[in-house]
């Protein structure tokens, strides 16, 4: 009995050592501190991306016509004679009015009979002066058309100095889109609108 109390008393000791001793082994090891990065001191940026898209040709130049400044009436060219000092005649010569394309001032060759026509005419009378009127249809700006009449009138009157009408004879009028001989508003109107107009000219009566 006295045995067991010596060997208890020294057992209990050492089991407190060992559980002690086994805690100590198997503590969770201190944690090690990150390392803490330096504060940013202003907003970071990342480097552009290089420019991968194909580079493209640039567009050619686009020439734009060069058109008169706009008037209120028609353009006139000038002349030695004028017109308030003859009389005008649409019909003489209304038979022979001549017609265009679409955006073109080209006399073409099947109007060749008309203007031999306006020729003859002239070359009858020697006192008698000539009014070339160009027209446009409706379609495109008061400008436009206006510059259009103009080098349709001037083509005229170069086409006539060819079959031996002398120019000075000869004034040009623009009135582009401003009197249509027919208002319609498709082709068949269209074609008739895009002429040039021979209006036959005749000194006035000397006022008495």
């Amino acid at each position: 009995m006295k045995l067991n109390r010596i060997v208890l008393s020294i057992a209990l000791p050492l089991a407190v050592i060992i559980a002690t001793s086994g805690c100590k082994t198997h503590s969770t090891p201190p944690k090690t501190p990150l390392p803490q990065h330096p504060a940013a001191t202003g907003p970071t940026t990342e480097p552009p991306l290089p420019d991968t898209k194909p580079l493209m040709p640039e567009a050619p130049p686009v020439s734009t016509p060069v058109i008169p400044p706009y008037t209120s009436g028609p353009i006139t060219t000038a002349s030695g004679w004028q017109l308030v000092d003859y009389n005008q005649d649409p019909a003489k010569l209304a038979a022979y009015t001549v017609h265009f394309k679409f955006d073109s001032a080209v006399v073409e060759d099947k109007e060749q009979a008309s203007l031999a026509s306006v020729s003859d005419a002239l070359k009858s009378d020697a006192n008698a002066k000539l009014l070339v009127e160009g027209h446009c249809d409706e379609r495109g700006t008061e400008e436009y058309n206006r510059s259009l009449g103009e080098r349709r009138a001037l083509a005229l009157r170069e086409a006539l100095a060819k079959v031996g009408v002398d120019p000075e004879r000869i004034r040009t009028v623009s009135y582009g889109k401003d009197k249509p001989v027919d208002p319609g508003h498709d082709e068949s109107a269209w074609s008739k609108n895009r002429r040039g107009e021979f209006i036959w000219c005749t000194p006035k009566s000397p006022t008495p």
